[in-house]
Protein backbone atom coordinates (compact mmCIF):
# COMPACT_ATOMS: atom_id res chain seq x y z
CA UNK A 1 0.00 0.00 0.00
CA UNK A 2 2.81 2.38 0.48
CA UNK A 3 3.22 2.71 -3.37
CA UNK A 4 -0.56 2.95 -4.24
CA UNK A 5 -0.69 6.40 -6.17
CA UNK A 6 -3.11 9.13 -4.15
CA UNK A 7 -4.14 12.28 -5.36
CA UNK A 8 -0.67 13.96 -5.55
CA UNK A 9 1.85 11.18 -4.34
CA UNK A 10 2.09 8.14 -2.25
CA UNK A 11 2.95 7.01 1.17
CA UNK A 12 6.06 5.75 0.55
CA UNK A 13 7.02 9.41 -1.05
CA UNK A 14 5.25 11.11 1.97
CA UNK A 15 7.59 9.13 4.47
CA UNK A 16 10.76 10.03 2.38
CA UNK A 17 9.68 13.50 3.03
CA UNK A 18 9.38 13.28 7.30
CA UNK A 19 5.75 12.09 7.53
CA UNK A 20 5.29 9.31 10.43
CA UNK A 21 4.37 6.43 8.51
CA UNK A 22 4.60 3.20 9.97
CA UNK A 23 4.01 -0.68 8.57
CA UNK A 24 2.26 -2.42 11.29
CA UNK A 25 1.55 -6.62 11.52
CA UNK A 26 -2.33 -6.11 13.11
CA UNK A 27 -4.04 -3.16 13.22
CA UNK A 28 -4.42 -3.51 16.83
CA UNK A 29 -0.71 -2.57 16.99
CA UNK A 30 -2.06 0.77 16.33
CA UNK A 31 -3.94 1.09 19.56
CA UNK A 32 -0.33 0.71 21.19
CA UNK A 33 1.27 3.58 19.57
CA UNK A 34 -2.09 5.82 20.04
CA UNK A 35 -1.82 5.11 23.82
CA UNK A 36 2.09 5.96 23.93
CA UNK A 37 1.59 9.41 21.46
CA UNK A 38 -1.89 10.64 22.98
CA UNK A 39 -1.25 14.15 21.67
CA UNK A 40 -1.37 12.96 17.96
CA UNK A 41 -3.76 11.26 15.96
CA UNK A 42 -3.04 7.58 15.15
CA UNK A 43 -4.88 6.52 11.55
CA UNK A 44 -5.00 3.32 10.18
CA UNK A 45 -5.29 2.56 6.38
CA UNK A 46 -8.47 -0.14 6.66
CA UNK A 47 -8.12 -1.93 3.11
CA UNK A 48 -9.47 -5.17 1.95
CA UNK A 49 -12.46 -7.39 1.22
CA UNK A 50 -14.42 -9.13 3.94
CA UNK A 51 -11.62 -11.02 5.04
CA UNK A 52 -9.70 -7.77 6.68
CA UNK A 53 -12.67 -6.66 8.00
CA UNK A 54 -12.80 -8.54 11.21
CA UNK A 55 -9.53 -7.94 12.16
CA UNK A 56 -10.07 -3.84 11.59
CA UNK A 57 -13.87 -3.84 13.17
CA UNK A 58 -12.30 -5.37 16.63
CA UNK A 59 -9.50 -2.22 16.13
CA UNK A 60 -12.19 -0.01 16.40
CA UNK A 61 -14.57 -1.94 19.14
CA UNK A 62 -11.07 -2.04 21.28
CA UNK A 63 -10.68 1.50 20.84
CA UNK A 64 -14.12 2.27 21.88
CA UNK A 65 -13.62 -0.04 24.82
CA UNK A 66 -10.54 1.93 25.81
CA UNK A 67 -11.46 5.40 25.24
CA UNK A 68 -9.11 6.08 23.16
CA UNK A 69 -10.05 8.90 20.81
CA UNK A 70 -6.74 9.92 19.54
CA UNK A 71 -7.57 6.75 17.02
CA UNK A 72 -9.51 6.26 13.29
CA UNK A 73 -9.52 4.24 10.45
CA UNK A 74 -9.62 5.41 6.68
CA UNK A 75 -11.99 2.23 5.77
CA UNK A 76 -11.61 1.19 2.33
CA UNK A 77 -13.38 -2.34 2.59
CA UNK A 78 -14.86 -3.45 -1.00
CA UNK A 79 -17.71 -6.59 -0.62
CA UNK A 80 -17.09 -9.31 -3.84
CA UNK A 81 -20.68 -10.46 -4.42
CA UNK A 82 -21.79 -6.99 -5.47
CA UNK A 83 -18.78 -6.52 -7.61
CA UNK A 84 -19.55 -9.94 -9.48
CA UNK A 85 -23.01 -9.04 -9.84
CA UNK A 86 -21.63 -5.93 -11.64
CA UNK A 87 -19.41 -7.12 -13.95
CA UNK A 88 -21.99 -9.56 -14.89
CA UNK A 89 -24.75 -7.24 -16.06
CA UNK A 90 -21.87 -4.75 -18.01
CA UNK A 91 -22.88 -5.29 -22.05
CA UNK A 92 -19.43 -6.18 -22.58
CA UNK A 93 -18.75 -8.35 -20.12
CA UNK A 94 -17.31 -11.67 -21.20
CA UNK A 95 -16.49 -13.32 -17.87
CA UNK A 96 -18.57 -17.24 -18.14
CA UNK A 97 -17.05 -18.49 -14.88
CA UNK A 98 -15.53 -17.29 -11.06
CA UNK A 99 -12.88 -18.76 -8.94
CA UNK A 100 -14.68 -17.33 -5.95
CA UNK A 101 -12.39 -15.61 -2.97
CA UNK A 102 -11.33 -18.58 -0.29
CA UNK A 103 -10.39 -16.28 2.56
CA UNK A 104 -13.34 -14.08 2.27
CA UNK A 105 -15.41 -17.06 2.24
CA UNK A 106 -13.90 -18.63 5.84
CA UNK A 107 -15.42 -15.35 7.24
CA UNK A 108 -18.50 -15.03 4.83
CA UNK A 109 -19.63 -18.38 3.74
CA UNK A 110 -20.47 -19.06 0.34
CA UNK A 111 -24.24 -18.37 0.74
CA UNK A 112 -24.43 -14.98 -0.82
CA UNK A 113 -22.78 -16.59 -3.91
CA UNK A 114 -25.66 -19.08 -4.91
CA UNK A 115 -28.06 -16.54 -6.17
CA UNK A 116 -25.60 -14.89 -8.08
CA UNK A 117 -24.72 -18.64 -9.95
CA UNK A 118 -28.99 -19.10 -10.39
CA UNK A 119 -29.56 -15.62 -11.71
CA UNK A 120 -26.31 -15.44 -14.06
CA UNK A 121 -26.05 -18.88 -14.89
CA UNK A 122 -22.21 -18.96 -14.21
CA UNK A 123 -20.39 -21.69 -12.57
CA UNK A 124 -18.66 -20.38 -9.28
CA UNK A 125 -16.14 -22.31 -7.61
CA UNK A 126 -14.78 -21.45 -4.00
CA UNK A 127 -11.08 -21.85 -4.69
CA UNK A 128 -7.84 -21.49 -2.20
CA UNK A 129 -4.95 -20.33 -3.36
CA UNK A 130 -1.70 -22.82 -3.82
CA UNK A 131 -1.30 -23.31 -7.19
CA UNK A 132 -2.99 -27.26 -7.27
CA UNK A 133 -6.02 -25.38 -5.61
CA UNK A 134 -6.31 -23.05 -8.54
CA UNK A 135 -5.53 -25.30 -10.85
CA UNK A 136 -8.48 -27.97 -9.37
CA UNK A 137 -10.87 -24.75 -8.99
CA UNK A 138 -10.26 -24.40 -12.38
CA UNK A 139 -10.99 -28.02 -13.84
CA UNK A 140 -14.02 -27.67 -11.49
CA UNK A 141 -15.36 -24.86 -13.32
CA UNK A 142 -14.69 -26.02 -16.66
CA UNK A 143 -16.39 -29.10 -15.90
CA UNK A 144 -19.50 -27.02 -14.79
CA UNK A 145 -19.12 -24.83 -18.41
CA UNK A 146 -18.57 -28.27 -20.60
CA UNK A 147 -21.88 -29.78 -19.10
CA UNK A 148 -24.20 -26.17 -18.87
CA UNK A 149 -24.18 -26.28 -14.86
CA UNK A 150 -23.88 -22.80 -13.37
CA UNK A 151 -23.80 -23.80 -9.45
CA UNK A 152 -21.41 -22.68 -6.44
CA UNK A 153 -18.94 -25.59 -5.72
CA UNK A 154 -16.54 -25.31 -2.77
CA UNK A 155 -13.22 -26.43 -3.76
CA UNK A 156 -11.79 -25.38 -0.05
CA UNK A 157 -13.54 -27.61 2.24
CA UNK A 158 -10.18 -27.76 4.56
CA UNK A 159 -10.98 -24.29 5.49
CA UNK A 160 -14.60 -22.92 4.13
CA UNK A 161 -17.98 -23.87 4.85
CA UNK A 162 -21.62 -22.79 3.63
CA UNK A 163 -22.02 -20.55 6.75
CA UNK A 164 -19.02 -19.05 7.82
CA UNK A 165 -17.42 -17.57 10.60
CA UNK A 166 -20.42 -16.59 12.83
CA UNK A 167 -18.58 -14.61 15.34
CA UNK A 168 -16.78 -12.55 12.61
CA UNK A 169 -19.78 -11.89 10.68
CA UNK A 170 -21.36 -10.72 13.84
CA UNK A 171 -18.47 -7.99 14.90
CA UNK A 172 -18.50 -6.93 11.55
CA UNK A 173 -22.34 -6.15 11.54
CA UNK A 174 -21.45 -4.46 14.96
CA UNK A 175 -19.20 -2.37 13.59
CA UNK A 176 -19.50 -1.48 9.92
CA UNK A 177 -22.68 -1.27 7.51
CA UNK A 178 -22.64 -1.50 4.03
CA UNK A 179 -22.42 1.60 1.64
CA UNK A 180 -21.70 2.57 -1.71
CA UNK A 181 -18.31 2.39 -3.28
CA UNK A 182 -16.10 3.56 -6.15
CA UNK A 183 -14.37 0.74 -7.98
CA UNK A 184 -11.06 1.47 -9.62
CA UNK A 185 -12.10 1.42 -13.76
CA UNK A 186 -15.86 0.53 -12.95
CA UNK A 187 -16.99 3.83 -11.46
CA UNK A 188 -19.42 3.48 -8.41
CA UNK A 189 -21.05 0.30 -7.00
CA UNK A 190 -23.90 0.33 -4.88
CA UNK A 191 -24.01 -1.20 -1.44
CA UNK A 192 -20.53 -2.85 -2.35
CA UNK A 193 -18.40 -1.54 0.41
CA UNK A 194 -18.66 -1.62 4.41
CA UNK A 195 -17.98 2.10 6.28
CA UNK A 196 -18.27 2.32 10.37
CA UNK A 197 -21.75 2.83 11.92
CA UNK A 198 -22.59 6.21 13.02
CA UNK A 199 -22.02 5.05 16.67
CA UNK A 200 -18.63 5.05 15.75
CA UNK A 201 -18.11 8.36 14.31
CA UNK A 202 -15.23 9.19 17.03
CA UNK A 203 -13.14 6.64 14.77
CA UNK A 204 -14.40 7.67 11.49
CA UNK A 205 -11.05 9.35 9.32
CA UNK A 206 -13.85 10.03 6.86
CA UNK A 207 -15.86 12.40 9.37
CA UNK A 208 -12.81 14.12 11.01
CA UNK A 209 -10.91 15.24 8.34
CA UNK A 210 -13.11 15.21 5.79
CA UNK A 211 -11.92 12.62 3.34
CA UNK A 212 -14.58 12.78 1.17
CA UNK A 213 -14.09 16.07 -0.37
CA UNK A 214 -10.80 14.48 -2.03
CA UNK A 215 -11.11 13.53 -5.59
CA UNK A 216 -8.95 11.28 -7.26
CA UNK A 217 -8.50 10.82 -11.00
CA UNK A 218 -7.67 7.45 -12.47
CA UNK A 219 -4.97 7.59 -14.80
CA UNK A 220 -6.02 7.63 -18.53
CA UNK A 221 -3.73 5.04 -19.72
CA UNK A 222 -5.64 2.42 -16.69
CA UNK A 223 -7.96 -0.85 -18.13
CA UNK A 224 -8.30 -2.29 -14.89
CA UNK A 225 -12.50 -2.20 -15.90
CA UNK A 226 -11.89 -4.00 -18.87
CA UNK A 227 -9.58 -6.36 -17.77
CA UNK A 228 -12.03 -7.38 -14.64
CA UNK A 229 -14.70 -7.95 -17.22
CA UNK A 230 -12.83 -9.89 -19.70
CA UNK A 231 -12.35 -7.81 -22.38
CA UNK A 232 -8.74 -7.59 -22.03
CA UNK A 233 -5.69 -9.09 -20.52
CA UNK A 234 -3.62 -7.65 -18.06
CA UNK A 235 -0.53 -7.38 -20.72
CA UNK A 236 -2.82 -5.46 -22.78
CA UNK A 237 -2.65 -2.66 -20.73
CA UNK A 238 0.21 -0.25 -22.09
CA UNK A 239 1.73 0.32 -18.48
CA UNK A 240 2.31 -3.04 -17.60
CA UNK A 241 5.28 -4.05 -16.89
CA UNK A 242 6.80 -0.70 -16.92
CA UNK A 243 5.43 2.16 -15.42
CA UNK A 244 2.80 0.97 -13.03
CA UNK A 245 4.20 -1.99 -10.82
CA UNK A 246 0.49 -2.72 -9.08
CA UNK A 247 -0.34 -4.01 -12.96
CA UNK A 248 1.98 -6.87 -11.82
CA UNK A 249 0.77 -7.56 -8.47
CA UNK A 250 -2.71 -7.41 -9.09
CA UNK A 251 -4.45 -10.47 -7.26
CA UNK A 252 -7.93 -9.99 -7.43
CA UNK A 253 -8.81 -10.28 -10.70
CA UNK A 254 -7.06 -13.02 -12.78
CA UNK A 255 -8.77 -13.78 -16.24
CA UNK A 256 -8.58 -17.35 -17.64
CA UNK A 257 -9.36 -18.44 -20.71
CA UNK A 258 -8.69 -22.59 -22.48
CA UNK A 259 -6.62 -21.64 -25.00
CA UNK A 260 -4.05 -19.84 -23.56
CA UNK A 261 -3.59 -21.76 -20.01
CA UNK A 262 0.13 -21.34 -19.86
CA UNK A 263 0.05 -17.84 -20.29
CA UNK A 264 -2.24 -16.84 -17.01
CA UNK A 265 -0.71 -19.40 -15.08
CA UNK A 266 2.11 -17.48 -15.97
CA UNK A 267 0.71 -13.94 -15.17
CA UNK A 268 -1.00 -15.62 -11.70
CA UNK A 269 2.29 -16.90 -10.45
CA UNK A 270 3.97 -12.91 -11.09
CA UNK A 271 6.53 -14.69 -13.80
CA UNK A 272 6.03 -11.22 -15.21
CA UNK A 273 7.90 -9.54 -12.51
CA UNK A 274 10.99 -9.85 -14.18
CA UNK A 275 9.66 -8.43 -17.58
CA UNK A 276 9.04 -11.74 -18.83
CA UNK A 277 5.89 -11.32 -21.49
CA UNK A 278 3.40 -14.30 -21.70
CA UNK A 279 3.25 -16.36 -24.39
CA UNK A 280 2.14 -15.61 -27.83
CA UNK A 281 -1.79 -15.98 -28.77
CA UNK A 282 -2.59 -19.21 -30.08
CA UNK A 283 -5.30 -18.91 -33.28
CA UNK A 284 -8.53 -18.23 -32.33
CA UNK A 285 -11.18 -20.93 -31.56
CA UNK A 286 -14.32 -21.00 -33.87
CA UNK A 287 -16.68 -20.25 -30.91
CA UNK A 288 -16.42 -17.58 -27.61
CA UNK A 289 -13.37 -18.86 -24.98
CA UNK A 290 -15.11 -18.87 -21.76
CA UNK A 291 -13.30 -16.27 -19.28
CA UNK A 292 -12.99 -17.06 -15.44
CA UNK A 293 -11.79 -14.32 -13.05
CA UNK A 294 -10.36 -15.27 -9.11
CA UNK A 295 -11.86 -12.76 -6.43
CA UNK A 296 -9.75 -12.41 -3.30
Amino acid sequence: MLRVPGSDCDLLILKSRGADVRVVYSPIDCLKIARANPAKNVVFFAIGFETTAPANAMSVWQARQQGLKNFSILGSHALVPPSIASILQSPLNRVQGFLGPGHVCVVMGYREYEPLAARYKVPIVITGFEPIDILQGTLMTIRQLEAGKAEVENQYPRVVSREGNKVAQDLINKVFEVGDRKWRGVGMIPKSGYKLRYEFREHDADRIFDVKEIDTKEPEICISGLVLRGVKKPHDCPAFGTRHPLHQRSRWARPWSRRRAPARLTTLTGATCKGRRPAPAAAPLPHPEPALTQSE
